[in-house]
């Protein structure tokens, strides 16, 4: 059950990847940061459902507010002449390396790899 989720990003990337949609240059920066959070709360719900404490609404209200957010800040940026994405960049970016660090700790303590005491 825990393999739709990488199935799912797998399978989503692919599909991006594969298709000949595009996005205009304009709106670049507004989906990349987007999608940033999007992946940042996927990791997170992964992680959440690892530590037996996963919630939908969690989950749901935070894909899609992060990915609002993001796209405001990159907004506002661009209003004010400030790359405020950089900041979504950083926040995101640091958020996804330790839900990782977290996914692979607690699949590695799972497969009985690693050793740690609870």
């Amino acid at each position: 059950m825990i393999w739709i989720i990488p199935l799912g990003l797998i399978i989503g990337i692919l599909a991006g990847f594969l298709s000949p949609f595009t996005i205009p240059l304009f709106y670049a920066r507004y989906m990349s940061v987007s999608l940033l959070a999007c992946f940042d709360s996927v990791l997170g719900g992964w992680r959440a459902n690892l530590e037996k404490r996963f919630d939908n609404v969690v989950f749901l209200s935070g894909f899609f507010i992060n990915a609002f957010l993001a796209a405001l800040l990159v907004y506002l940026g661009d209003k004010l002449g400030v790359n405020l994405y950089l900041a979504a960049i950083v926040a995101f970016g640091v958020r996804l390396f330790q839900n990782l660090a977290i996914i692979r700790r607690h699949l590695l303590k799972k497969w009985n790899i690693l050793r740690i005491k609870d």
